[in-house]
């Protein structure tokens, strides 16, 4: 089984660590890093990154489709090279998975028209705009297409994925695997249960990081192809 996790600059790096955590101990499972070019891709902190062994080109198809999210993803919502390879594994995938505002690369490519799908809290009007209706459920499945809310939901939605790919046995294992009993020390149940001035804190740090990233690229990232 192949699991394809799309990266790009700027992405969040828990949005593709985390359900790669979960995905990636499915029986059978083969994960491959895809870029548009192949190279070290830099996260959203520019202090870190992840290699891209395979570039768009070398992908003709695979089993699920992982799309992250982070202040880079706006950018590829206008990258067609982006926009195509996701229409073109999306056609025969037999899942597609994202997270965060990786959703919203999703709804650019034009895949979730009239799907019932849940997102950021940030990207949630993007994301309906682009004709999808959008929940504030943690994770949500419409057919072939699993969806999650920001960043740590995309374990939850992995989790949820992998029960519905080997079942609930295998996926109470992997969930044991990582320890993965959430206990945080603050008791907001959910996004929309944080008080207001958090709110637009994140949305200014998005803002600066997603004006940074445009502005200037870090060259510690700046590698040659693999």
């Amino acid at each position: 089984m192949r699991i394809s996790v799309l990266l790009f600059d700027g992405f969040t790096m828990l949005d593709a660590v985390g359900g790669y955590a979960v995905l990636g101990w499915l029986p059978g499972a083969e994960v491959e890093f895809v870029a548009e070019r192949k190279t070290i891709v830099a996260d959203d902190l520019r202090s870190g990154g992840m290699a891209a062994w395979r570039d768009y080109s070398e992908v003709e198809s695979t089993d699920i489709l992982y799309v992250p999210g982070g202040p880079g993803g706006r950018p590829q919502m206008t990258n067609e090279a982006t926009l195509a390879f996701i229409r073109r594994l999306h056609e025969t995938s037999t899942w597609t998975f994202g997270v965060c505002n990786g959703v919203e690369i999703l709804a650019a490519a034009g895949i979730l028209k009239g799907k019932t799908v849940t997102t950021n809290y940030y990207a949630r009007e993007s994301v309906a705009s682009l004709g999808a209706h959008v929940v504030p459920d943690r994770y949500r499945r419409d057919g072939k297409i699993v969806t999650t809310a920001g960043v740590s939901a995309g374990i939850d939605g992995a989790l949820y994925l992998a029960r519905l790919i080997a079942g609930e046995e295998i996926a109470k294992t992997i969930q044991l695997g990582i320890e993965y009993y959430p206990h945080p020390p603050f008791s907001y149940g959910s996004a929309d249960d944080a008080p207001a001035h958090i709110h637009d804190i994140i949305r200014a740090a998005e803002g600066a990081t997603l004006e940074a990233q445009m502005n200037a690229k870090d060259p510690r990232f700046l590698q040659p192809s693999l």
